[in-house]
Protein backbone atom coordinates (compact mmCIF):
# COMPACT_ATOMS: atom_id res chain seq x y z
CA UNK A 1 0.00 0.00 0.00
CA UNK A 2 1.21 3.56 -0.74
CA UNK A 3 2.39 6.15 1.87
CA UNK A 4 -0.81 8.08 0.89
CA UNK A 5 -3.13 5.14 1.99
CA UNK A 6 -1.06 3.85 5.00
CA UNK A 7 -1.49 7.95 6.23
CA UNK A 8 -5.28 8.06 5.35
CA UNK A 9 -6.19 4.92 6.08
CA UNK A 10 -6.66 5.52 9.87
CA UNK A 11 -8.98 8.15 8.92
CA UNK A 12 -11.07 6.25 6.84
CA UNK A 13 -11.74 3.74 9.07
CA UNK A 14 -12.38 6.33 11.95
CA UNK A 15 -14.88 8.48 9.93
CA UNK A 16 -16.41 5.49 8.07
CA UNK A 17 -16.68 3.53 11.57
CA UNK A 18 -18.78 6.82 12.54
CA UNK A 19 -21.40 5.93 9.40
CA UNK A 20 -25.13 5.76 10.54
CA UNK A 21 -26.08 1.79 9.60
CA UNK A 22 -28.82 1.26 6.92
CA UNK A 23 -32.62 1.77 7.78
CA UNK A 24 -34.75 -1.31 7.50
CA UNK A 25 -37.47 0.55 7.26
CA UNK A 26 -36.21 2.01 3.91
CA UNK A 27 -37.06 0.57 0.56
CA UNK A 28 -34.46 0.22 -1.97
CA UNK A 29 -35.76 -1.94 -4.07
CA UNK A 30 -38.73 -2.22 -6.83
CA UNK A 31 -40.62 0.11 -9.21
CA UNK A 32 -41.38 3.20 -6.31
CA UNK A 33 -38.03 3.07 -4.09
CA UNK A 34 -37.54 5.07 -1.22
CA UNK A 35 -34.66 7.71 -1.69
CA UNK A 36 -33.76 8.78 1.65
CA UNK A 37 -31.90 12.38 2.15
CA UNK A 38 -28.41 12.41 0.97
CA UNK A 39 -24.98 12.53 3.35
CA UNK A 40 -21.97 13.53 1.18
CA UNK A 41 -19.26 12.82 3.82
CA UNK A 42 -15.09 12.90 3.29
CA UNK A 43 -14.71 8.88 3.97
CA UNK A 44 -17.58 7.26 3.28
CA UNK A 45 -18.04 3.37 5.28
CA UNK A 46 -16.24 0.81 3.56
CA UNK A 47 -16.51 -2.60 4.68
CA UNK A 48 -15.71 -5.61 1.96
CA UNK A 49 -16.03 -9.32 3.09
CA UNK A 50 -12.48 -10.61 2.07
CA UNK A 51 -12.20 -14.25 0.42
CA UNK A 52 -12.84 -17.34 2.02
CA UNK A 53 -13.02 -20.85 0.10
CA UNK A 54 -16.72 -22.85 0.16
CA UNK A 55 -14.68 -25.58 1.86
CA UNK A 56 -16.83 -28.50 0.30
CA UNK A 57 -20.11 -26.32 0.39
CA UNK A 58 -22.68 -24.95 -2.42
CA UNK A 59 -24.23 -21.70 -2.19
CA UNK A 60 -27.90 -21.51 -1.21
CA UNK A 61 -30.98 -22.29 -3.70
CA UNK A 62 -34.43 -22.33 -3.36
CA UNK A 63 -36.14 -25.80 -2.71
CA UNK A 64 -36.75 -27.94 -5.48
CA UNK A 65 -33.58 -26.77 -7.06
CA UNK A 66 -30.00 -27.75 -7.41
CA UNK A 67 -26.29 -25.76 -7.62
CA UNK A 68 -23.56 -27.52 -9.46
CA UNK A 69 -20.25 -26.33 -9.85
CA UNK A 70 -19.33 -26.92 -13.61
CA UNK A 71 -15.85 -24.91 -14.00
CA UNK A 72 -13.59 -24.19 -11.24
CA UNK A 73 -10.09 -22.89 -11.65
CA UNK A 74 -10.28 -20.06 -13.99
CA UNK A 75 -9.04 -16.99 -14.02
CA UNK A 76 -11.60 -14.17 -12.77
CA UNK A 77 -14.55 -15.20 -15.22
CA UNK A 78 -16.74 -12.43 -15.74
CA UNK A 79 -19.38 -13.38 -18.48
CA UNK A 80 -20.95 -16.61 -19.92
CA UNK A 81 -22.37 -17.38 -23.29
CA UNK A 82 -24.21 -20.41 -24.57
CA UNK A 83 -23.42 -21.41 -28.28
CA UNK A 84 -26.13 -22.84 -30.55
CA UNK A 85 -24.35 -26.49 -29.84
CA UNK A 86 -24.53 -25.96 -26.00
CA UNK A 87 -20.77 -25.18 -25.43
CA UNK A 88 -20.42 -22.65 -23.24
CA UNK A 89 -17.62 -19.89 -23.27
CA UNK A 90 -16.68 -18.10 -20.19
CA UNK A 91 -14.61 -14.38 -20.62
CA UNK A 92 -11.64 -14.15 -18.11
CA UNK A 93 -10.46 -11.09 -17.51
CA UNK A 94 -9.39 -7.77 -15.29
CA UNK A 95 -8.53 -4.74 -16.28
CA UNK A 96 -9.00 -0.96 -15.75
CA UNK A 97 -5.71 0.77 -14.30
CA UNK A 98 -7.59 4.26 -13.74
CA UNK A 99 -5.03 6.75 -12.02
CA UNK A 100 -5.45 7.41 -8.35
CA UNK A 101 -6.38 11.35 -8.15
CA UNK A 102 -7.60 11.62 -4.45
CA UNK A 103 -6.85 9.99 -1.41
CA UNK A 104 -9.95 8.76 -1.50
CA UNK A 105 -9.54 6.88 -4.41
CA UNK A 106 -6.21 5.03 -3.38
CA UNK A 107 -8.44 3.80 -0.06
CA UNK A 108 -11.03 2.71 -1.73
CA UNK A 109 -8.75 0.53 -4.38
CA UNK A 110 -7.47 -0.84 -1.46
CA UNK A 111 -10.63 -1.72 0.21
CA UNK A 112 -11.84 -3.24 -2.65
CA UNK A 113 -8.51 -4.90 -3.60
CA UNK A 114 -9.11 -7.10 -0.61
CA UNK A 115 -12.50 -8.45 -1.86
CA UNK A 116 -11.22 -9.89 -4.99
CA UNK A 117 -9.58 -12.75 -5.85
CA UNK A 118 -5.45 -13.44 -5.84
CA UNK A 119 -5.60 -14.92 -9.38
CA UNK A 120 -4.57 -12.83 -12.60
CA UNK A 121 -6.74 -12.15 -14.85
CA UNK A 122 -6.71 -14.97 -17.39
CA UNK A 123 -7.42 -12.13 -20.91
CA UNK A 124 -8.81 -15.27 -22.56
CA UNK A 125 -12.03 -17.13 -23.35
CA UNK A 126 -12.42 -20.87 -21.90
CA UNK A 127 -14.75 -23.33 -23.44
CA UNK A 128 -16.36 -25.75 -21.58
CA UNK A 129 -17.97 -28.90 -22.96
CA UNK A 130 -21.01 -31.80 -21.42
CA UNK A 131 -20.24 -34.51 -24.05
CA UNK A 132 -22.93 -36.54 -22.62
CA UNK A 133 -25.83 -34.27 -21.47
CA UNK A 134 -25.62 -35.13 -17.98
CA UNK A 135 -25.00 -31.52 -16.40
CA UNK A 136 -21.26 -31.74 -15.85
CA UNK A 137 -18.36 -30.46 -17.65
CA UNK A 138 -16.28 -33.37 -19.89
CA UNK A 139 -14.14 -30.78 -21.46
CA UNK A 140 -12.59 -27.75 -20.01
CA UNK A 141 -10.24 -25.77 -22.00
CA UNK A 142 -8.95 -22.23 -23.60
CA UNK A 143 -11.14 -21.18 -26.49
CA UNK A 144 -9.55 -17.67 -27.28
CA UNK A 145 -5.87 -16.21 -25.89
CA UNK A 146 -4.46 -13.11 -25.88
CA UNK A 147 -7.01 -11.00 -25.40
CA UNK A 148 -7.21 -7.68 -23.33
CA UNK A 149 -9.58 -7.86 -20.45
CA UNK A 150 -13.05 -9.48 -22.29
CA UNK A 151 -16.17 -8.87 -20.69
CA UNK A 152 -18.89 -8.90 -23.20
CA UNK A 153 -19.74 -11.78 -25.88
CA UNK A 154 -22.63 -12.07 -28.39
CA UNK A 155 -22.87 -14.63 -31.11
CA UNK A 156 -24.65 -13.65 -34.50
CA UNK A 157 -24.75 -15.99 -37.90
CA UNK A 158 -21.83 -18.18 -37.07
CA UNK A 159 -19.59 -15.15 -35.60
CA UNK A 160 -18.97 -14.54 -32.21
CA UNK A 161 -17.89 -11.08 -31.20
CA UNK A 162 -16.05 -10.42 -28.37
CA UNK A 163 -15.86 -6.92 -26.41
CA UNK A 164 -11.92 -6.45 -24.77
CA UNK A 165 -11.56 -3.24 -22.34
CA UNK A 166 -10.40 -1.12 -25.63
CA UNK A 167 -12.11 -2.83 -28.83
CA UNK A 168 -14.68 -4.98 -30.00
CA UNK A 169 -13.33 -8.01 -32.12
CA UNK A 170 -15.12 -10.65 -33.72
CA UNK A 171 -14.00 -14.37 -34.82
CA UNK A 172 -15.18 -16.62 -37.44
CA UNK A 173 -16.55 -19.41 -36.01
CA UNK A 174 -17.20 -23.43 -37.00
CA UNK A 175 -19.73 -25.42 -35.42
CA UNK A 176 -17.59 -27.61 -33.02
CA UNK A 177 -14.82 -26.02 -32.91
CA UNK A 178 -12.14 -26.25 -29.54
CA UNK A 179 -10.35 -22.93 -29.94
CA UNK A 180 -10.01 -19.78 -32.53
CA UNK A 181 -6.84 -18.33 -33.05
CA UNK A 182 -6.51 -14.57 -31.51
CA UNK A 183 -6.63 -11.71 -31.42
CA UNK A 184 -9.56 -11.50 -33.44
CA UNK A 185 -10.62 -8.74 -36.03
CA UNK A 186 -11.43 -5.66 -34.77
CA UNK A 187 -14.77 -4.04 -35.89
CA UNK A 188 -13.99 -0.64 -34.26
CA UNK A 189 -12.15 0.85 -31.14
CA UNK A 190 -14.26 1.13 -27.48
CA UNK A 191 -13.67 4.21 -25.24
CA UNK A 192 -10.69 3.12 -23.04
CA UNK A 193 -9.24 6.75 -21.82
CA UNK A 194 -8.87 6.34 -18.25
CA UNK A 195 -11.24 3.51 -18.26
CA UNK A 196 -11.99 3.87 -14.60
CA UNK A 197 -14.95 1.48 -15.50
CA UNK A 198 -13.67 -0.65 -18.17
CA UNK A 199 -16.05 -3.06 -18.16
CA UNK A 200 -17.28 -3.26 -21.78
CA UNK A 201 -21.13 -5.12 -21.95
CA UNK A 202 -22.24 -6.44 -25.34
CA UNK A 203 -25.40 -7.73 -26.52
CA UNK A 204 -26.73 -8.36 -30.62
CA UNK A 205 -30.14 -6.82 -31.53
CA UNK A 206 -32.97 -9.90 -32.04
CA UNK A 207 -32.74 -9.51 -35.77
CA UNK A 208 -28.67 -9.55 -35.38
CA UNK A 209 -28.19 -6.37 -37.51
CA UNK A 210 -26.74 -3.97 -34.42
CA UNK A 211 -24.58 -4.81 -31.63
CA UNK A 212 -24.95 -2.81 -28.51
CA UNK A 213 -21.84 -2.18 -25.79
CA UNK A 214 -22.30 -0.60 -22.61
CA UNK A 215 -19.79 2.03 -21.94
CA UNK A 216 -19.01 3.31 -18.10
CA UNK A 217 -18.03 6.79 -16.85
CA UNK A 218 -14.64 7.57 -15.83
CA UNK A 219 -15.36 8.41 -12.51
CA UNK A 220 -18.07 8.66 -9.63
CA UNK A 221 -19.71 12.02 -10.60
CA UNK A 222 -16.98 14.14 -12.77
CA UNK A 223 -13.83 14.51 -10.41
CA UNK A 224 -11.58 14.13 -13.14
CA UNK A 225 -13.41 16.66 -15.43
CA UNK A 226 -15.80 16.50 -18.17
CA UNK A 227 -13.42 16.01 -21.01
CA UNK A 228 -12.49 12.65 -20.32
CA UNK A 229 -16.39 11.55 -19.74
CA UNK A 230 -16.82 12.29 -23.93
CA UNK A 231 -18.46 8.80 -24.74
CA UNK A 232 -19.02 7.27 -21.35
CA UNK A 233 -21.69 6.21 -19.51
CA UNK A 234 -23.68 5.48 -22.75
CA UNK A 235 -24.59 2.74 -24.64
CA UNK A 236 -23.27 2.52 -27.97
CA UNK A 237 -25.36 0.85 -31.32
CA UNK A 238 -22.95 -0.36 -33.78
CA UNK A 239 -23.71 -1.38 -37.36
CA UNK A 240 -22.65 -5.11 -37.58
CA UNK A 241 -21.79 -4.80 -40.89
CA UNK A 242 -19.56 -1.54 -40.97
CA UNK A 243 -18.47 -1.12 -37.52
CA UNK A 244 -20.27 2.61 -37.40
CA UNK A 245 -21.25 3.78 -34.05
CA UNK A 246 -23.54 6.24 -32.47
CA UNK A 247 -24.79 7.16 -28.83
CA UNK A 248 -28.07 5.19 -28.19
CA UNK A 249 -28.56 6.85 -24.70
CA UNK A 250 -26.65 8.69 -22.57
CA UNK A 251 -26.19 9.70 -18.78
CA UNK A 252 -26.51 6.11 -17.57
CA UNK A 253 -23.41 5.76 -15.34
CA UNK A 254 -22.08 2.35 -15.91
CA UNK A 255 -24.24 -0.43 -17.95
CA UNK A 256 -22.45 -3.01 -17.02
CA UNK A 257 -24.43 -5.67 -18.90
CA UNK A 258 -27.14 -5.49 -21.77
CA UNK A 259 -29.75 -8.22 -22.49
CA UNK A 260 -33.05 -7.64 -25.32
CA UNK A 261 -36.53 -8.13 -23.53
CA UNK A 262 -38.29 -11.13 -25.26
CA UNK A 263 -41.54 -9.67 -24.86
CA UNK A 264 -41.17 -6.24 -26.35
CA UNK A 265 -37.60 -6.52 -28.42
CA UNK A 266 -36.57 -3.72 -26.36
CA UNK A 267 -32.97 -3.07 -25.06
CA UNK A 268 -32.90 -3.35 -20.98
CA UNK A 269 -29.51 -2.89 -18.77
CA UNK A 270 -28.80 -3.16 -15.46
CA UNK A 271 -26.69 -0.03 -14.18
CA UNK A 272 -24.31 0.56 -11.14
CA UNK A 273 -24.98 4.29 -9.43
CA UNK A 274 -22.66 6.49 -8.01
CA UNK A 275 -21.09 5.97 -4.85
CA UNK A 276 -20.86 8.60 -1.29
CA UNK A 277 -24.19 9.96 -1.08
CA UNK A 278 -24.83 7.26 1.60
CA UNK A 279 -24.92 3.88 2.55
CA UNK A 280 -28.60 3.74 1.02
CA UNK A 281 -28.42 6.04 -2.14
CA UNK A 282 -28.06 5.66 -4.98
CA UNK A 283 -30.21 2.34 -5.91
CA UNK A 284 -28.77 0.29 -9.05
CA UNK A 285 -31.14 -0.46 -11.44
CA UNK A 286 -32.35 -2.40 -13.95
CA UNK A 287 -34.35 -0.56 -16.94
CA UNK A 288 -35.54 -0.50 -20.78
CA UNK A 289 -32.75 1.82 -22.80
CA UNK A 290 -34.75 4.07 -24.59
CA UNK A 291 -33.12 5.18 -27.87
CA UNK A 292 -31.92 8.82 -27.23
CA UNK A 293 -32.77 9.03 -23.35
CA UNK A 294 -31.17 10.53 -21.20
CA UNK A 295 -30.87 8.57 -17.56
CA UNK A 296 -29.29 11.59 -14.82
CA UNK A 297 -25.67 11.14 -14.76
CA UNK A 298 -23.82 13.37 -13.52
CA UNK A 299 -26.18 15.99 -12.47
CA UNK A 300 -29.23 13.96 -11.03
CA UNK A 301 -30.18 10.40 -10.11
CA UNK A 302 -33.62 8.63 -10.32
CA UNK A 303 -35.23 11.01 -12.86
CA UNK A 304 -34.74 14.33 -11.73
CA UNK A 305 -33.51 14.30 -8.04
CA UNK A 306 -30.36 16.67 -8.39
CA UNK A 307 -26.88 15.76 -7.16
CA UNK A 308 -25.48 19.09 -5.97
CA UNK A 309 -21.61 18.17 -6.34
CA UNK A 310 -21.97 18.65 -9.82
CA UNK A 311 -21.02 22.30 -10.75
CA UNK A 312 -22.06 23.90 -13.15
CA UNK A 313 -25.61 22.14 -13.03
CA UNK A 314 -27.52 21.37 -16.00
CA UNK A 315 -31.39 21.65 -15.47
CA UNK A 316 -32.21 21.50 -19.05
CA UNK A 317 -30.60 18.12 -19.39
CA UNK A 318 -32.29 17.11 -15.91
CA UNK A 319 -35.51 18.27 -17.10
CA UNK A 320 -35.33 15.14 -19.50
CA UNK A 321 -34.10 12.79 -17.26
CA UNK A 322 -35.58 9.17 -17.35
CA UNK A 323 -36.45 7.30 -14.24
CA UNK A 324 -35.33 3.57 -14.28
CA UNK A 325 -38.23 1.08 -14.39
CA UNK A 326 -36.99 -1.13 -11.46
CA UNK A 327 -34.64 -0.56 -8.54
CA UNK A 328 -32.15 -3.27 -7.30
CA UNK A 329 -30.64 -2.26 -4.27
CA UNK A 330 -28.00 0.51 -3.12
CA UNK A 331 -24.67 -0.38 -4.14
CA UNK A 332 -25.75 -3.87 -4.74
CA UNK A 333 -23.31 -4.10 -7.98
CA UNK A 334 -25.37 -5.61 -10.50
CA UNK A 335 -23.21 -7.31 -13.38
CA UNK A 336 -24.90 -9.63 -14.86
CA UNK A 337 -28.36 -9.69 -16.25
CA UNK A 338 -30.58 -12.23 -18.65
CA UNK A 339 -34.14 -12.88 -19.22
CA UNK A 340 -36.35 -16.25 -19.36
CA UNK A 341 -37.92 -17.69 -22.35
CA UNK A 342 -40.50 -19.97 -22.64
CA UNK A 343 -41.34 -20.80 -18.98
CA UNK A 344 -37.84 -19.91 -17.48
CA UNK A 345 -37.18 -22.24 -14.60
CA UNK A 346 -40.88 -22.54 -13.64
CA UNK A 347 -42.75 -21.48 -10.76
CA UNK A 348 -41.99 -18.19 -9.04
CA UNK A 349 -39.11 -18.06 -12.16
CA UNK A 350 -41.41 -18.19 -15.34
CA UNK A 351 -41.41 -15.26 -16.39
CA UNK A 352 -38.77 -11.86 -15.47
CA UNK A 353 -35.28 -11.07 -15.77
CA UNK A 354 -32.43 -12.74 -13.20
CA UNK A 355 -29.62 -10.43 -11.99
CA UNK A 356 -26.38 -11.16 -10.51
CA UNK A 357 -25.09 -9.02 -7.82
CA UNK A 358 -21.33 -8.62 -7.11
CA UNK A 359 -21.75 -6.67 -4.00
CA UNK A 360 -21.00 -3.25 -2.11
CA UNK A 361 -17.81 -2.34 -1.07
CA UNK A 362 -19.12 0.91 0.51
CA UNK A 363 -21.88 0.45 3.47
CA UNK A 364 -20.86 -0.97 6.64
CA UNK A 365 -23.33 -3.80 6.17
CA UNK A 366 -23.13 -5.73 2.69
CA UNK A 367 -25.63 -6.16 0.16
CA UNK A 368 -25.66 -7.92 -2.78
CA UNK A 369 -23.58 -10.66 -3.18
CA UNK A 370 -26.55 -12.84 -4.20
CA UNK A 371 -28.70 -13.71 -7.44
CA UNK A 372 -32.07 -12.38 -7.78
CA UNK A 373 -35.02 -12.89 -9.68
CA UNK A 374 -36.77 -10.04 -10.72
CA UNK A 375 -40.14 -10.84 -11.65
CA UNK A 376 -42.47 -9.33 -14.70
CA UNK A 377 -45.75 -9.12 -16.19
CA UNK A 378 -47.11 -8.34 -19.70
CA UNK A 379 -43.41 -7.33 -20.31
CA UNK A 380 -42.40 -5.11 -17.32
CA UNK A 381 -41.14 -5.67 -13.97
CA UNK A 382 -43.32 -5.89 -10.92
CA UNK A 383 -43.08 -6.99 -7.56
CA UNK A 384 -40.02 -7.60 -5.24
CA UNK A 385 -36.86 -9.38 -6.08
CA UNK A 386 -37.05 -13.13 -5.31
CA UNK A 387 -33.74 -14.66 -4.29
CA UNK A 388 -32.58 -17.45 -6.20
CA UNK A 389 -28.40 -18.21 -5.44
CA UNK A 390 -27.07 -17.05 -1.95
CA UNK A 391 -25.25 -18.59 0.68
CA UNK A 392 -21.91 -16.23 -0.59
CA UNK A 393 -21.22 -14.76 2.78
CA UNK A 394 -20.20 -16.29 5.53
CA UNK A 395 -19.00 -15.29 8.75
CA UNK A 396 -17.96 -11.91 7.42
CA UNK A 397 -15.96 -13.16 4.73
CA UNK A 398 -17.37 -13.38 0.82
CA UNK A 399 -16.76 -17.33 -0.37
CA UNK A 400 -17.54 -15.94 -4.01
CA UNK A 401 -19.10 -12.71 -6.10
CA UNK A 402 -21.73 -13.19 -8.58
CA UNK A 403 -21.02 -11.79 -12.08
CA UNK A 404 -22.27 -12.64 -15.10
CA UNK A 405 -25.82 -14.64 -15.23
CA UNK A 406 -26.81 -16.55 -18.56
CA UNK A 407 -29.94 -18.43 -18.72
CA UNK A 408 -29.73 -21.44 -21.44
CA UNK A 409 -33.35 -22.08 -22.59
CA UNK A 410 -32.76 -25.61 -24.41
CA UNK A 411 -31.90 -26.69 -20.95
CA UNK A 412 -33.79 -25.07 -18.71
CA UNK A 413 -30.58 -23.86 -16.53
CA UNK A 414 -29.16 -20.45 -15.20
CA UNK A 415 -25.45 -20.22 -15.70
CA UNK A 416 -23.41 -17.66 -13.41
CA UNK A 417 -19.96 -16.65 -13.21
CA UNK A 418 -18.39 -16.02 -9.83
CA UNK A 419 -14.85 -14.08 -9.74
CA UNK A 420 -13.90 -14.71 -6.33
CA UNK A 421 -14.03 -18.79 -5.69
CA UNK A 422 -13.83 -18.67 -10.18
CA UNK A 423 -16.06 -20.80 -10.68
CA UNK A 424 -19.29 -21.01 -13.22
CA UNK A 425 -22.19 -22.80 -11.30
CA UNK A 426 -25.10 -24.55 -12.90
CA UNK A 427 -28.61 -23.91 -11.84
CA UNK A 428 -31.13 -26.31 -12.84
CA UNK A 429 -34.72 -27.96 -11.27
CA UNK A 430 -34.17 -30.72 -9.38
CA UNK A 431 -36.72 -32.55 -11.53
CA UNK A 432 -35.83 -31.20 -14.60
CA UNK A 433 -34.61 -34.28 -17.10
CA UNK A 434 -31.06 -33.19 -18.62
CA UNK A 435 -31.81 -33.96 -22.80
CA UNK A 436 -29.33 -31.73 -24.07
CA UNK A 437 -28.20 -33.65 -27.21
CA UNK A 438 -24.16 -34.13 -27.29
CA UNK A 439 -22.17 -31.44 -29.56
CA UNK A 440 -21.41 -32.73 -33.31
CA UNK A 441 -17.93 -33.66 -33.42
CA UNK A 442 -16.48 -31.30 -35.95
CA UNK A 443 -12.90 -31.21 -36.61
CA UNK A 444 -10.84 -27.55 -35.92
Amino acid sequence: MSRLATLALPLALVLGACQAGSDPDVDETGTGPDLPEQSDTLFPAMTIPTPEGWDGELPTVPEGFTVSAIAQDLKIPRQTLVLPNGDILVAEGSGGKAPKLRPKDVIAGWIKSRGKSSVEGGDRITLLRDDDGDGQTDLQTTFIEGLDAPYGLAFVDGTLYVANQGNLVSFPYTEGATSLPGPGTELTKLPAKINHHWTKALTASPDGSKLYVGIGSNSNVGERGMDVEEDRAVVWEIDRETGASRIFASGIRNPTALAFNPWTDGLWAVVNERDELGPQLVPDYLTSVRDGGFYGWPYSYYGQTIDPRIKPARPDLVRTAIVPDYALGAHVAALGVDFTTEDGLGGRFREGAFVGMHGSWNRSDPSGYKVVFVPFSNGRPTGEPIDLLTGFLKDGHARGRPVGVTYDPERRVLLVADDVSNTVWRIARRSAPRTNPPPPRVAD
